[in-house]
């Protein structure tokens, strides 16, 4: 019998005592190192998680930029998540499972988590140039199911060159857009990314990192 996927969370009342917010939030630092102190991440089967918003999955969400354009992608069938299929993004990552937990770091979930990152954007896309990371938000959207179970930690990747193809069969029409051209096709944006969208300035003016 298979084993059932075991998802990174952070109970939602932790949340709440930190300062619940809608939207982006640029106050990485407070809030991260509340989310990773001692006992509160923990791992709890996918199935307990996904329709239950007293658990927030931490979801690695990265965004590619490269001479002003923005890496973007619509989710095909093979999404993990199937209430996203269809809608455009400009985020690649995904959950944080058991399988990133290393020995050497079992009770520091930040390491857990930087691992993930690697581990999501390698498993979906090929990025064959050098570039930054830097950790600009949080994001948060109880306006919609999906939202309500999810908290994103939002990576900005700053790329030399735009060489980036698909590895995942789920990432179609992968193209680098301008937010101009974004801003034409934001009904069909998941609502992260037009969260992000409307937030890309504050984004890019940031360039420190409460993990790197």
């Amino acid at each position: 019998m298979a084993t059932e996927e075991q998802v990174l969370v952070i109970e939602r009342s932790v949340l709440e005592q930190e300062g619940m917010f809608q939207g982006l939030n640029f106050d990485v630092d407070r809030y991260l190192k509340r989310i990773f102190a001692t006992g509160v991440p923990r791992f709890i089967p996918r199935s307990a998680a996904e329709d239950n918003p007293d658990f927030k999955q931490l979801i690695p969400y990265v965004i590619m930029s490269c001479e002003g354009k923005y890496l973007s992608y619509v989710r095909g069938k093979r999404a993990g998540e199937k209430r996203l299929v269809g809608n455009r993004s400009i985020g690649i990552g995904g959950h944080i499972n058991s399988v990133d937990e290393s020995p050497l770091f079992d009770a520091d979930y930040r390491e857990v988590y930087l691992s993930a990152v690697t581990r999501e954007v390698t498993e979906e896309v090929n990025v064959e140039t050098p570039h930054s990371d830097r950790i600009v938000a949080l994001l948060n959207d109880d306006s919609n199911e999906v939202g309500q179970v999810h908290l994103g930690v939002v990576h900005c990747w700053t790329l030399d060159t735009p060489a980036v193809t698909r590895r995942e069969q789920m990432i179609n029409q992968l193209t680098f857009m301008t937010p101009a051209e974004l801003q034409q096709q934001r009904e069909t944006l998941e609502t992260w990314s037009a969260l992000c969208l409307d937030g890309i300035d504050n984004i890019l003016s940031l360039d420190t990192s409460a993990l790197s």
